[in-house]
Parts: C-alpha cells; sequence; structure tokens
C-alpha cells in the first residue's frame, strides 16, 4: 500500500494565486456611469467573476484564501456589507463582509465533495438593502493524488483444472481509485504481480490472472497464493499503490489411471456362510478425486465367476466380494478370481495417454465347517388310510453326514409337532410308522418335524418336515341333524307334511353323501306317521290318519333309519319325537301340554308363579322395615358415664374468671396481703366466700400478718386460710371446683413466691429448702423422702391439689 504524495509548497501557493484571482471590473468599463438624479434608470451589477478554483487537502494553519468579491459602489467607507450564502456558507466557506474576502476554515476533499454552489450579494450596511442583485458562483475543488487504488472484494478464491494450458485464464482483478479520473494520471491504475510467480501472470490493463506454466499438476501441488499490485499514475515513480492476494487451487482432472496395491489377494470363508456373505472387500487406488477416483469392478475370468459375485461399495471406492451360490468345502475347497477394476468417469483429453483400469488376481479358501446331517429331502409328503393298523410305516426318511468324518445320525420326532403321540421314528433307520389309531374326522393331517443329530456332535442337528394326511374311510354312521323333535296339529287331516328331515355324517367321500330314509321295522306298518324318501338326501314325515287329541296321546316316538351309500354301508336309527298340539286356524301351535286343559281358563301356571313372585317381594320388604326401625331404637353414643370427653363438654358452670364478680373478689387473687372481706352475698341462704389463690408452698413465705378485713381472724396466716377452705370444700358435697384458684399470679422475680423455673437452680442445692413437702400430706412422703425432709415431723394434714 503506497501513502499520498504532495506537491511542493511553493508550487502549490503559485497555483492558488493563478487560480483563485478574482477579476472586479471597474463600473465604467463596463457601462457609462450613472448621471446625478438617474436614479429611476436600472442600475447595472458592476462586479463579475469566473470560476474559482482550491486544491483540496490543504493543511496550512491559516484559513484558505479563495477570492475576492468587490463592487464598484464599494467607495470604502465600509456602508457596503457582503453577504454570502449556499452550500457550506458559514460552515465551510466564511467571507468578510467588509472587504469581500472568501476563505475556506474547513479542511477540503474532492472525493468527499467536487464543487460547492455559493451565493453572493451586496447590501446597504445601514438599511440593509440590497445594492446588487443576488449571483451564483461555484468553488470547484481540485484534485491530487491522495488516494491509493483499493481492491472493494479482495482477498480472491478462483480455481483452475490442472494440466491448463499457459494462457488460461484464471480471474480478473479491478482495482478502484477515488482520485479524479478526469484530471491528470491519478486514477491511472496498472497491475503487476509480486507473487506467484513462475506459475501465474497478471495483464497490465485488464488485471487478468493467468497460467504461466504448462502441465500443473495438482497430485503434486494442489494450492497457490498469488499477490498482485495495483498502482495508480500510471505506474510511475510517486504513484499509490494497493495489494491483494488470490488463492488459486487446482481442479481435478482424472489424469491418473487406478492402481490396485496388491496383485494377490487371499480371502477365506466358511462353506457354511448363507448367500449374500461379504468374502473381502478390494481397493484399486486412484490419485484422483471425486468423480474421478469413483471404481467399477467386475469379475472378468477364474473358475469362481458363478460362485462369487462383486459389487461396489457406496462410496463408489471399494470392490465388495460376496457369495453368490452355497459353497461346500468337500466338494471344492478353493476359487480363484481375476477382477479388474476401472474408472467410470474417463476425460477425452486424457484417455488416449493410459489405459484408466487395472487387474488382480484373488484367491478365495473355502474353510471346512462341522455341518448338521443333510436330509435327502427337504420335506415329505405322505398318505395314510385312517383304518391303518398300528405299527404300520408311514415313510423312512434318510439324513447323512455332508463332512468328511461322516458321522452317524441319528434321528428322532420333535414333541411340539406331535404332542398326541401318534407315530414313533426308529432311532437308527428313520422309519417313521404309527403306534395309535388314526381318525380322519378327529386331525386330517399330521405336521410332523424329523430332527437328525450326529452322535459324535449333539449340536449338530438338522429338521425336515413330514405332512401325513389321513385319507377318509367309511366308519360313521349318518344321523339326523337339527330336528329331533316334531308337532302334529289335533286338526291336522291324513297325508299331511309334519316335518322334513335331513342327516349328517361326518365322513367325506370322494363322489358325495347319499342318503336313505326308513322306517325302522317295527314302526313300519304303524297307523299314525309314514315317510317318504326324496331321493336327495331328505325325506318327509307325513300323517296316516287325521282326529288328534291330546286327551289321547300327547307324544309319539318314530324310530327312523338312515344309511349312507359307501362301502362298508353305515346305518344308524335316531327317534324323532312327535307331540300332538293344539293350533290356531293358521296353524301355529299354541299349547302342546295336555295339563293346561286341566287349569281354569282365567288362570294360567305363568299367572300363578308371577301372584308367588309379588308375594315373595312384599315379604322381603317388610322385614327390611322392621329391621331398619329396630336399628334407628339404638341409641348412637354411650351413655354420659362412658364418654368422659362429653362429660367435659357439658360442663356448664362457669369458673370465676375476670369476668365473674360475683363469685370472687379479683383482687384476693393478685396479692393475699390485700384481700379484704367480700360483700355479703345477695341470697343469705347460699353463702359463699372469696377463695384466695391455693398455693401451699408458698406458706412459708407468706409473713404471719393479718389480713385486713379478711375474716380470717387475727394472727392467721395464708396457711390457716387455705386450711380452712379446703375443710369447707370438704364438707360442701355441692360445692364446684372453682377454678378461680388456679391462678400463676406469684410466680416470677419480685413475688412472694419469685421464680419456680428450674433454670439457674442447678449450681447448688443448698440454697433451697424443701421442707414445706412435709406439709403436703402422706402422699408427698416419697418426695419429701428424696430431698432430704424429715417425714417424722409430718402432721396428719391432708391437702387435697386444687390445681
Amino acid at each position: 500500500m503506497g501513502g499520498r504524495s504532495r506537491p511542493p509548497a511553493a508550487g502549490s501557493a503559485s497555483l492558488l494565486a493563478a487560480l483563485c484571482i478574482l477579476t472586479l471590473l471597474p463600473r465604467g468599463l463596463v457601462g457609462k456611469p450613472a448621471e446625478e438624479g438617474d436614479a429611476l434608470h436600472r442600475v447595472k451589477r458592476g462586479w463579475v467573476w469566473n470560476q474559482f478554483f482550491v486544491l483540496e487537502e490543504y493543511t496550512g494553519l491559516e484559513p484558505l484564501y479563495i477570492g475576492k468579491l468587490h463592487s464598484d459602489m464599494d467607495r470604502g467607507d465600509g456602508s457596503i456589507k457582503y453577504i454570502l450564502s449556499g452550500e457550506g456558507a458559514g460552515t465551510t466557506f466564511t467571507i468578510d463582509d467588509g472587504t469581500g474576502d472568501i476563505h475556506a476554515i474547513q479542511r477540503l476533499d474532492r472525493e468527499v465533495k467536487a464543487q460547492y454552489l455559493l451565493r453572493a450579494q451586496a447590501r446597504n450596511r445601514l438599511t440593509d438593502q440590497p445594492l446588487e442583485p443576488e449571483s451564483q458562483f461555484v468553488v470547484k475543488i481540485q484534485d491530487i493524488n491522495d488516494n491509493e487504488p483499493k481492491f472493494p472484494d479482495g482477498p480472491y478464491h478462483a480455481s483452475v483444472p490442472e494440466m491448463s494450458h499457459i494462457g488460461t485464464s484464471v480471474i480478473q482483478l479491478t482495482a478502484t481509485d477515488a482520485d479524479d479520473p478526469t484530471y491528470g494520471s491519478s486514477a491511472r491504475v496498472v497491475y503487476s504481480i509480486l507473487e506467484g510467480q513462475p506459475y501465474f501472470s497478471v495483464d497490465a490493463k485488464t488485471g487478468v490472472v493467468r497460467v504461466s506454466l504448462a502441465d500443473m499438476d495438482r497430485e503434486t501441488r494442489e494450492n497457490y497464493t498469488v499477490v498482485i499490485q495495483a498502482k495508480d499514475m500510471g505506474g510511475q515513480l510517486g504513484g499509490l499503490a494497493g495489494t491483494t492476494s488470490v488463492n488459486i487451487r487446482l481442479g481435478d482432472v482424472n489424469d491418473n489411471p487406478p492402481t490396485f496395491d496388491q496383485r494377490l489377494y487371499q480371502m477365506s470363508i466358511p462353506e457354511a456362510a448363507p448367500v449374500g456373505s461379504v468374502v473381502g472387500r478390494i481397493w484399486a487406488k486412484d490419485r484422483d478425486v471425486g468423480v474421478n477416483a469413483e471404481m467399477e469392478y467386475s469379475i472378468i475370468d477364474g473358475d469362481g465367476r458363478d460362485t462369487f459375485d462383486i459389487s461396489t461399495d457406496p462410496t463408489n471406492l471399494f470392490g465388495i466380494i460376496t457369495v453368490k451360490r452355497p459353497l461346500n468345502f468337500e466338494s471344492k475347497p478353493s476359487y480363484t478370481l481375476k477382477v479388474e477394476g476401472a474408472n467410470t468417469h474417463l476425460d477425452p483429453a486424457f484417455r488416449h495417454r493410459v489405459p484408466f483400469k487395472d487387474m488382480t488376481i484373488v484367491h478365495v479358501s473355502v474353510e471346512d465347517v462341522d455341518e448338521p446331517p443333510l436330509f435327502d429331502a427337504p420335506a415329505y409328503y405322505v398318505e395314510l388310510a385312517e383304518d391303518a393298523e398300528i405299527g404300520t410305516v408311514v415313510r423312512t426318511v434318510t439324513a447323512r453326514d455332508p463332512d468328511a468324518a461322516n458321522n452317524t445320525v441319528r434321528y428322532s420326532i420333535e414333541k411340539s409337532s406331535d404332542p398326541d403321540k401318534f407315530f414313533y421314528l426308529e432311532i437308527t433307520s428313520g422309519s417313521l410308522m404309527t403306534v395309535r389309531s388314526l381318525d380322519r374326522e378327529e386331525v386330517g393331517w399330521h405336521n410332523i418335524t424329523i430332527l437328525a443329530m450326529e452322535m459324535n456332535n449333539p449340536t449338530q442337528i438338522s429338521s425336515a418336515s413330514v405332512a401325513v394326511r389321513v385319507l377318509d374311510v367309511n366308519d360313521n354312521p349318518p344321523s339326523l341333524t337339527h330336528y329331533l323333535e316334531a308337532y302334529v296339529c289335533e286338526s291336522a287331516k291324513a297325508g299331511q307334511l309334519i316335518q322334513t328331515v335331513t342327516a349328517v355324517d361326518p365322513d367325506q367321500p370322494l363322489g358325495g353323501q347319499h342318503f336313505s330314509y326308513r322306517l325302522a321295522p317295527e314302526a313300519a306298518n304303524n297307523p299314525n306317521f309314514t315317510l317318504r324318501d326324496n331321493q336327495d338326501n331328505t325325506a318327509w314325515i307325513l300323517t296316516r290318519r287325521g282326529g288328534w287329541s291330546q286327551q289321547d296321546q300327547t307324544v309319539f316316538y318314530l324310530p327312523v333309519v338312515i344309511s349312507d351309500g359307501e362301502q362298508p354301508v353305515q346305518t344308524s336309527t335316531s327317534t324323532l319325537t312327535v307331540r300332538v298340539c293344539s293350533c290356531d286356524r293358521e296353524g301355529n301351535v299354541m299349547s302342546c301340554d295336555a295339563e293346561a286343559h286341566s287349569l281354569p281358563a282365567s288362570l294360567s301356571r305363568g299367572a300363578l308363579i308371577a301372584i308367588l313372585a309379588c308375594i315373595f317381594v312384599l315379604l322381603v320388604m317388610i322385614l327390611l322395615m322392621l329391621s331398619l326401625r329396630t336399628h334407628r331404637k339404638k341409641p348412637y353414643l354411650c351413655d354420659e358415664e362412658e364418654n368422659v370427653h362429653e362429660n367435659i363438654v357439658r360442663y356448664d358452670d362457669e369458673g370465676g374468671g375476670e369476668e365473674d364478680t360475683e363469685a370472687f373478689d379479683i383482687g384476693a387473687m393478685w396479692n393475699p396481703r390485700e384481700a379484704h372481706h367480700p360483700q355479703p352475698p345477695p341470697h343469705p341462704g347460699k353463702t359463699r366466700q372469696d377463695m384466695l389463690p391455693e398455693i401451699e408452698s408458698l406458706s412459708r413465705y407468706v409473713p404471719q400478718a393479718c389480713v385486713a378485713g379478711g375474716g380470717l381472724g387475727e394472727g392467721s396466716n395464708v396457711r390457716g386460710y387455705v386450711l380452712a377452705k379446703l375443710l369447707d370444700a370438704d364438707s360442701d358435697a355441692c360445692a364446684p371446683p372453682y377454678d378461680s384458684l388456679q391462678t400463676y399470679a406469684y410466680e416470677g422475680e419480685g413475688s412472694v413466691a419469685e421464680s419456680l423455673s428450674s433454670l439457674q437452680s442447678g449450681a447448688s442445692n443448698t440454697d433451697h429448702e424443701y421442707d414445706y413437702l412435709s406439709d403436703w400430706g402422706p402422699r408427698f412422703k416419697k418426695l419429701a423422702e428424696m430431698y432430704g425432709v424429715d417425714f417424722d415431723n409430718l402432721g396428719d394434714v391432708y391437702l387435697k391439689s386444687m390445681w
């Protein structure tokens, strides 16, 4: 990258002086001077100027002088004021309103703005009236070479096929120069190459990069970096320059033939491999890449052309050899293949050089495997009559060991294929025989699976299926189907059809069923019914007489003999039951029960059953209602004596609280020393005294002073007061256990009882005395003994706890 070059200061000054002179012509040179008194004549403008030119990038400390405006009306007395307006007025350009001198106060750049359009006017300084019409002038910025050429799209990436000829175009570069192309040579660019020779060159005028070295091989070197320079001023000394880089990659062409890295491949595969198994993989390497390296493989010769096949893998690079037919080590232990690999995409420019294919030999060895026995047929089909005797040989199967060892084979039946054990297989000979009688009507087909196992290797097992079709034998007699019961109406006449009978036979003769019907000998001459064989496997039952009545006989039994048409002929006798029924006029059965005639006409058996059912339902409902009523009388809750919690809830005698002012004096609870005698109760018959708090353990700390107005007597103390109240409570059976005595007003520091807390009392047990435990009665004897109280002095006083 080149720097900016600037002309010498002396040249710039002379150029500025030559280009920035403003020619102000005297007014008399342009026209006649105005006579005095000709105020109504138009005043002709008396100032003329041309375009202003100024060089860009002025770097002086003082404002750049542009030119001077002057009017011939200016007498030099300061009465005229010059005004400048338009583009850049006041910001880029300023004017001395007294002298008309124009200066540039900012640095000018032609590449930012090439010219400025300004307007100038002369006005009277006192009246601000225009003395001259407003006129426009242009300030043009003259270019200097201050911008180097640039490559706007660099760096560049390009590619060219390998083996390209000299002069092959690679890429065209274009550099831009911001300087004025119409002025001088500041924007005339010339290209040259700085790096990348001798492989590439660049056209000095057009910037086209071309190949300059023939037969460049991608396989030898693929990437090149070329540095291109663009210099203005036509490449002359002092011009500015810019550079860029071009990364050129040689594209691949198919100019290299494939080559197998081995001339002989050794492969092996077990003989038990199924068809389609992969034997191995071969690769004809190609120095080219992409589609130019794609291969196609084929087996062109060898004794394994029909046994093996070769295909190209999904990458089109490798050849995969697979099994085409089953292998047998005993018949052929090895194969030889001649394989050819060829390129699939050839370049016509290089096809004549070398053949783009190669050949190799593949030797495939078949490995011996201990194979299971091989049956002489994969499946067997046998037909056997169902009357075959037990022990009949159905078929003899044969299997052999295909290996060279030819081990002995043993046979067996797979249990799941013959769960009912109709057959037996002789273990050494493979003879399949029956051990149970066959019945086609039960099982028509038997699919038996035969297993063959090598004696020396029980894991080698093979199987074959034997399909046994049981052939039909006429061994089942026919019998009537469905209709074993018929009816005859009491109004039936002689010769009337009452039933059509058909027969069924589980046998399936080849010519179809042919049944014949007749009455049994004992019923052949009966006077009631006769049978007509229709010769189409059906027969009609007809009446021989009329006048049927349920009162005479309700049921008739008619034995029918059915015979089939196959040998040996099978015959059976079926009894048809015929009931005498009462029918309506259309012949529909109304009743076939003779007992219905003995019932009243208005009450049938069904009606009786319905009535009995209703009576049973009513009895059940009555029993349920009685049971519910008895259950309601039982109380849901236990007696009050059994539920202590309910007794507590129902306790409705309010104890003496702060709101119960009749029960006691609240003042007596705060301090027993200030207790006063209570007021007489409003009811004389029901006297009640205020109770002081019952804290017996405090009696030793209460002073033996008389409680003023307390009714306790002279010299009495709290102990005596409490004992008196306890005595009253013991003697009064109706006095409730008022909870007003349960107070904790004495607890805490500053009270008579002081703090009752056990905290801070563990430091010394000697500071506390437990003699008062002896005053609590026999119940606290054990506790008093534990704290060292002499219980011999314990009195007979028994205090009841009121807590």
